[in-house]
């Protein structure tokens, strides 16, 4: 029995129901409907619709549900339609005749808003100390690096050294601009759509304020209309999350670079990395792969979604049944990456000889000979011009750059000491750089910053 076969005579063809369904995966609501039915049942026994015994027998039959939702014992029936018919059907099979009136004042609009409300509310808190985890893994990998450094690169040409610490804080920080956002989509989320009702809310003495606080939501609907087909909250958690994996890609992409033979940098743990069918030396970096690649499918998501909101009229439609599955994969999708890096970072072996190695190139140092000629009064371009023409000769020629430092007349011996190892990267001075000085600092407030967003994921730990 469907849930309009007042209006509608016979059953729904078969070919409808196998289209229509979305059984398969909003089952994941489940306990978010349990909650927000709940909820909508106590509010009805404030506005008198309800009796004390009428209330007390849906709630019976509610927790009965959650049991076998629990246990396993819950039996789908074939035409339940989705997770909301399937629990109210159980709900009246249950209570009996009262369960007739569970649905009273509630159209599933309002009632699927709200359950994804919730989930998002939950979940996006979740995602987020997922990042603020991984965030604490780089902080004390940072921690450990101490002095180690390797060329910074632009365009992947390699142009001046930093820091390890510096360029495992430049990820970290971008992560922790994922957790703001991802907090700021809930805080903006935290609105209760029920009592909206199908659209344009109820003759029936209803009770929005006291349902949503009840729920725990911030604040009620101001438009029902609205209310009903507002599905911001799931773009922004898209794009959000969207977001977050092209960072974890951009990690994936300089892992993969890091652990070539080529580069030389790192090496992963064997639990974190896999071999190869066929070719028995190899040790593939699949995780950062997969944090690469899973970034398009999160980015896929999100568009999906924006062009599915694109040409809908108000209120709802059943459109907006497309807006579940692209959330529900990019949490899990996030989930999943996040632990997995975290991992990764935790156990990945650094080669630190081979870094400064690479970052000791006197090419990589040709900028500090340009701003030591500015600190003697020379303009900069005209610095830039000098050296740049002391590195192409060095090339052309190839003479070792020093050589020609060295013989340069406003160079000099002085200025050939900025090409020995190790001494570029102790020169950047400036706030946020990636000198030593600066990094220490930047050390300590990122520490600061994590421990405040370890606070705001998780207020009890």
């Amino acid at each position: 029995m469907t849930l309009w076969h007042g209006r509608l005579s016979g059953g729904m063809a078969e070919v409808v129901m196998d289209y229509s369904t979305s059984l398969d995966y909003d089952r994941i609501l489940a306990f978010d409907d349990l909650t927000g039915s709940r909820a909508h049942i106590r509010g009805l026994g404030r506005g008198g619709l309800l009796t004390t015994e009428e209330t007390v027998a849906l709630q019976t039959g509610l927790d009965q549900v959650e049991q076998e939702l629990t246990d396993g014992t819950f039996t789908f029936a074939p035409d339940d339609e989705d997770i909301h018919t399937s629990i109210e059907r159980r709900v009246t099979e249950l209570a009996g005749e009262v369960g007739a009136k569970l649905h009273t004042g509630r159209s599933r609009n309002d009632q699927i808003a709200t359950d994804l409300r919730l989930y998002a509310k939950r979940e996006l808190v979740l995602v987020a100390a997922d990042v603020v985890a991984l965030c604490e893994v780089l902080l004390e990998r940072a921690r450990e690096a101490g002095e180690a450094y390797l060329p910074g690169y632009t365009h992947l040409q390699r142009a001046q050294p930093v820091l390890l610490a510096h360029h495992l804080l430049a990820h970290g920080w971008a992560l922790l601009r994922d957790v703001d956002r991802l907090l700021a989509t809930v805080v903006r989320l935290d609105v209760s759509p029920l009592g909206a009702g199908a659209l344009a809310g109820s003759s029936l003495p209803l009770d929005p304020d006291g349902v949503a606080d009840d729920l725990g939501f911030g604040s009620r609907f101001e438009n029902s209309l609205d209310a009903v087909s507002d599905r911001d909250f799931v773009a922004e958690a898209l794009f959000d999350l969207a977001l977050l994996g092209v960072h974890l890609s951009r990690i994936g992409e300089e892992l993969v670079l890091w652990t070539t033979d080529e580069f030389g940098f790192a090496t992963f743990d064997d639990a974190f990395a896999t071999g190869s069918s066929m070719l028995p030396q190899k040790k593939n970096p699949d995780v950062a792969e997969l944090a690469r690649g899973k970034s398009g499918r999160l980015i896929g998501n999100l568009t999906g979604l924006l062009a599915t909101l694109k040409g809908l009229p108000l209120s709802y439609n059943r459109d907006l049944q497309e807006d579940k599955e692209p959330l529900f994969d990019s949490v899990v999708q996030s989930h999943r990456a996040l632990v997995a890096l975290s991992g990764v970072w935790a156990t990945l072996a650094f080669h630190t000889d081979r870094m400064q190695e690479a970052a000791n190139g006197s090419a990589v140092a040709a900028v500090d000979l340009a701003e030591w000629l500015v600190e003697q009064g020379m303009p900069f371009r005209q610095a830039h011009a000098v050296v740049g023409g002391l590195v192409s000769d060095s090339i052309d020629r190839r003479v070792p750059l020093a050589e020609l430092v060295e013989a340069h007349p406003a160079l000099g011996p002085e200025a050939v000491s900025l090409l020995a190892p190790g001494v570029a990267v102790t020169r950047r001075t400036t706030p946020g750089g990636a000198g030593p000085a600066a990094v220490k600092i930047q050390l300590e407030r990122f520490a600061t910053r994590v421990a405040v967003d370890r606070g705001r994921v998780d207020p009890k730990g």
